[in-house]
């Protein structure tokens, strides 16, 4: 992972008339239930503290009323925080003035909605290129960028298509096309694929960490699914009415689970689709030289096979293809027993 790109420094957002009188009473221990029932203010976010690194893809959950939608939003500040700092590259966004600050969603951050918010009297092309045309870049020279963004998203030969011809997962490509075609840093995507047919979201998420592979943005994304969560995140925040409960990677956050919220959240996830090979192999443990090999960076369900044929053990090895040690039958078993 890179340098830290966002970082949130005890953020909290109150709504209501008096948020800042709000505040301090949640500070000093009353909870949101109370505070909407005594002061008819809504705690949205309370003391979140959080990195983003450049380069990865930072998945934001909870079920619906946790604040995570509400968190994203003041990374380019549509929303603004009761209390707390932002810093985009070291630098406390909450100074920006109107001017900087919509040079900066212009050219810094990009979001991608869930409903599409496609203009639905416009072509493909027209809507890729019209952020770009808005901040001044020439018809021809949008057009071009536009086009190759449009084939990145595999929708070449439907630029001259309007979003109705377009089916719904195609119409979040095109979404998808145009935050890409700004060229922002940071793409803030907020249930992206969350409105998808099942088929289509799976399509969509794996395209999403394709071009990832390739473009190496820093892309924070918003999920109430924790199996979209599991597939996409480098690393995964929790929320829990308006409070951040654990942050991770996904085997971490599987493996520990900070309490009892986040461990009945995770209780049924399929564990051996996450969990690396390489985390439960012994160092200490020699394997035999005709043993099977995996890769460390494996799941543990890519060696159900080999156990299934008949190993008892396999050699584990790094990418650099030194030995990590064994991975024995029985580890995985209490590795998924944990669970």
């Amino acid at each position: 992972m890179g340098p830290v790109k966002i970082r949130v420094e005890g953020v909290s957002k109150v709504f209501g008339r008096d948020p800042k009188v709000a505040l301090a009473k949640v500070d000093a221990g009353m909870d949101k239930t109370r505070l909407m029932e005594e002061t008819d203010h809504v705690l949205g976010l309370h003391g979140i503290n959080l990195e983003v690194a450049a380069g990865e893809t930072f998945v934001i959950m909870g079920l619906s009323g946790s604040g995570k939608s509400t968190l994203i939003r003041h990374f380019n500040r549509l929303i603004e925080p009761t209390g707390g700092r932002i810093l985009f590259d070291g630098e406390d966004i909450l100074g920006f003035d109107q001017t900087r600050l919509q040079a900066f969603r212009r050219r810094k951050v990009a979001m991608v909605f869930q409903r599409f918010a496609l203009l639905p009297h416009r072509t493909v092309i027209e809507n890729v290129m019209y952020g770009l045309l808005l901040d001044g870049v020439p018809g021809t020279k949008a057009r071009e960028r536009a086009e190759v963004q449009i084939g990145l998203v595999g929708l070449s030969g439907f630029e001259a298509s309007y979003p109705a011809q377009l089916s719904g997962g195609m119409q979040q490509r095109v979404g998808l096309a145009r935050a890409l075609a700004t060229d922002a840093e940071v793409l803030l995507m907020d249930e992206a694929f969350s409105a998808l047919d099942p088929l289509i979201r799976h399509d969509m998420q794996m395209q999403l960490k394709e071009l990832q592979g390739r473009l190496g943005k820093t892309i924070v994304f918003i999920t109430h699914d924790l199996d979209e969560a599991l597939l996409l995140g480098d690393h995964i925040a929790i929320l829990k009415d308006g409070t951040l409960r654990q942050v991770g990677t996904g085997a971490e956050i599987l493996r520990a689970p900070a309490d009892d919220y986040v461990a009945r959240f995770v209780r049924d996830v399929n564990r051996a689709r996450i969990l690396l090979c390489g985390a439960f192999a012994d160092a200490g443990l020699i394997p035999a030289a005709d043993a099977p090999e995996i890769a460390a960076s494996a799941t543990l369900e890519a060696a159900f096979g080999v156990f299934a044929a008949g190993a008892h053990a396999v050699a584990v090895r790094n990418a650099n293809g030194q030995l990590a040690g064994t991975l024995t039958a029985r580890k995985v078993m209490e590795a998924l027993a944990r669970g």
